[in-house]
C-alpha cells in the first residue's frame, strides 16, 4: 500500500497567522540584478574624486583662494609656485578649483536633499491617494516643470537677493516634479503586486502600506534619480553663479570663474578651460554613475539598447 499524502497545513483565517504570513514585503529579485557596468565605475570614479578635491580644500590649498596679489597676475599654467596659474587678480587658479569643488558639493546636496525630502513622500500620496487628491497633485508637478531653476533663481534673487541659499532653494524646487513623478510611478508598480495587496487583507493601514513596502522598494529609483538630479543641479549652481545670483564673491565658485574669464578669453583662454572642464567632468561622472545606477536597479533598461 502506498503512504497516505502529509496532510495540507491548514491557515485560519481568525488567528494571528494570516497577519504573520502576509505582510512581509518580497524583497526584490537579486537574481535578476546585473553586476555594475563601466559606466558606474567610471562614474563613481569621478565622483570620488571631485569629492575627494572637496575634502581636501578643507585642510589643504596650495594658496588662500581670496587672496589678491598684483604681483603675480596671470602667471601661465606651469609656473612653479602656481600649478594651473593665476587670473586677472593674482589669485591661484588651483586653489579656487578646489574650493569650487566643495561649494558645487554644498550646493548640490543640498538641493537634491531638499528636491527627496519633498518629492518623495510627495510622490507616494500621489499614488496612494484617492484620484481626487493625486491627479491635482500631479498637475501642480507639470506646472512647476515650467519654471526651471534658473528663472525661479531670478525670480527669488528680485525678492531676496542672490545668495547661495537663494539658489540651493530654487534648484531643489525645481527638481521636486521629477522625484514625484519617478516614485509616483514605482509606487503605483508596487501597490500592485501580491505582498501590498495581502498587507491590505490583513488590515494594515495606508501609512503602514507605504512605509514598510512601498518606501523600500522604490529607494532604487530614488538613488538613481538624487544621481541623474545632482548633474543638473551642478549645471545649475554654475550657471546662477555665472549670471550673479549663486555664490557670491569671494567664495570661490566655477560658474563665477568662468565669468570672470570672459574679458580675457583670447589673451587667457586657460581661465575659462579649467573650470570650463571641471564643470563638464563632474557633470559626466554624475550622469556616467546614475546611467550605471539605473542598469543595476532595472536590467530590462540594459536589455532595450
Amino acid at each position: 500500500m502506498s503512504a497516505d499524502p502529509a496532510p495540507r497545513p491548514v491557515v485560519s483565517l481568525d488567528g494571528p497567522t494570516l497577519p504573520d504570513l502576509a505582510v512581509e514585503p518580497a524583497p526584490a529579485p537579486t537574481s535578476a540584478r546585473r553586476r555594475p557596468g563601466a559606466s558606474f565605475f567610471v562614474g563613481a570614479a569621478i565622483v570620488c574624486i571631485v569629492v575627494l578635491m572637496a575634502l581636501v580644500s578643507f585642510v589643504w590649498t596650495p594658496h588662500d583662494p581670496t587672496f589678491v596679489d598684483a604681483s603675480a597676475r596671470l602667471r601661465p599654467i606651469g609656473d612653479p609656485d602656481y600649478l594651473l596659474g593665476t587670473d586677472k587678480l593674482g589669485r591661484d587658479v588651483l586653489s579656487q578649483v578646489l574650493v569650487g569643488a566643495r561649494t558645487t558639493l554644498f550646493v548640490g546636496l543640498v538641493a537634491v536633499g531638499l528636491a527627496g525630502l519633498v518629492g518623495v513622500p510627495l510622490g507616494i500620496i500621489a499614488a496612494m491617494a484617492h484620484r481626487g487628491v493625486g491627479e491635482p497633485l500631479m498637475r501642480g508637478m507639470d506646472l512647476l516643470l515650467a519654471f526651471p531653476a534658473l528663472l525661479l533663481a531670478i525670480m527669488f534673487s528680485a525678492v531676496y537677493g542672490g545668495s547661495t541659499l537663494v539658489a540651493m532653494v530654487a534648484i531643489g524646487i525645481a527638481s521636486v516634479p521629477s522625484f514625484v513623478r519617478v516614485v509616483r510611478s514605482g509606487a503605483l508598480q508596487v501597490l500592485g503586486t501580491e505582498y501590498v495587496m495581502a498587507a491590505r487583507a490583513a488590515g494594515r493601514g495606508p501609512w503602514a502600506i507605504g512605509l514598510r513596502h512601498v518606501l523600500p522598494n522604490v529607494s532604487g529609483l530614488v538613488i538613481v534619480q538624487a544621481s541623474v538630479s545632482f548633474a543638473i543641479a551642478v549645471l545649475a549652481e554654475a550657471a546662477l553663479s555665472f549670471l550673479g545670483f549663486g555664490t557670491p564673491p569671494p567664495t570661490p565658485s566655477w560658474g563665477r570663474m568662468l565669468q570672470e574669464s570672459q574679458e580675457l578669453l583670447f589673451s587667457a583662454p586657460r581661465l575659462a578651460v579649467v573650470p570650463g572642464i571641471a564643470i563638464a567632468v563632474a557633470v559626466l561622472g554624475f550622469n556616467l554613475l546614475g546611467d550605471g545606477l539605473r542598469d543595476h536597479y532595472d536590467p530590462r533598461l540594459e536589455d532595450r539598447r
